[in-house]
């Protein structure tokens, strides 16, 4: 399956937009947590910049999901 120029730079302008914004709130954030990864944790990060780099990371892996509507006799997520 193969995305179309256009629909890829739009993903990645959009998300790019959204970190750009997202580094520039939390500027003055100072709650901060880590993050419990697999093996070790994380240095300290604001809590803002953990949820909304979770949001765009799910942004552009929701932006990779193959939607089929308009076939018949397909399921809604079923891959070509």
């Amino acid at each position: 399956m193969f995305f179309s120029f256009k629909r890829l730079f739009f993903v990645i302008l959009y998300n790019s937009s959204l970190f750009l914004i997202l580094i520039i709130g939390i500027q003055n954030s100072s709650n901060k947590n880590r993050v419990n990864l697999l093996v070790e944790e994380s240095v300290e990060l604001p809590i803002s910049f953990i949820i909304g780099s979770s949001f765009i990371t799910g942004s552009i892996l929701g932006a990779f999901v193959p939607f089929n509507t308009n076939k018949k006799g397909k399921s809604f997520l079923q891959c070509d």
